[in-house]
């Protein structure tokens, strides 16, 4: 008998990881169709029907304070939610753009891996390179040089290859490592 069995049967059951995914994967598909239902055209049809029942009732109930704090609170509420829902939507939509943007990097002949995983550097390490960019944007604008050219030029005066390689590399095992009590507790069933 498995331990998650067992645990079961005494009733201490606590959440597995596949019951943590489960919930998970229902959060971000509930986030997903909430993001796009609030974003629809009929949503907001309906919010403004909301709004002007709400503004008719005004003289029915003497526009008292009960009035007032009906659509207060109603949108107090629904804010408050969205917010988590709308963010949770924007934090996948970015990531999975990061991840593809990275690829494309990865997969270019001569595309600088560098570049990859950029938004995992601090933000000095981010100004730095803005800054060596914005020269050579400045710079090749008076020039001949090719846009790799001066990519290449600002990767190499700004930080040493070899030092990002190492922190790309670096990341990508801490990652993997993160990951890797994920897959294999998930894969024990």
């Amino acid at each position: 008998m498995s331990p998650n069995s067992q645990s079961a049967q005494n009733g201490n059951a606590k959440n597995t990881p596949n019951q943590k995914n489960g919930l998970n994967n229902f959060f971000c598909t509930f986030a997903t169709q909430t993001a796009r239902w609030s974003g629809s055209s009929i949503t907001f049809c309906v919010a403004v029907g909301v709004i002007l029942v709400w503004a008719v009732t005004g003289p029915l109930f003497k526009f008292s304070d009960t009035w007032q704090l009906v659509i207060n609170t109603g949108t107090t509420i629904v804010t408050f939610l969205m917010v988590f829902l709308i963010q949770n939507t924007q934090n996948r939509d970015s990531e999975a753009l990061h991840l593809k943007i990275d690829e494309l990097i990865r997969a270019t002949k001569g595309a600088q891996n560098a570049l990859i995983d950029l938004e995992d550097l601090t933000q000095e390490e981010l100004d730095a390179f803005k800054e060596k960019f914005t020269q050579l944007a400045q710079n090749g604008r008076g020039s001949n040089a090719s846009t790799q050219e001066i990519i290449e030029q600002a990767l190499e005066e700004s930080v040493d290859p070899e030092t990002l390689d190492e922190a790309h590399q670096e990341r990508e095992a801490s990652r993997q490592q993160k990951q890797q009590p994920v897959s294999s507790a998930s894969g024990n069933k």
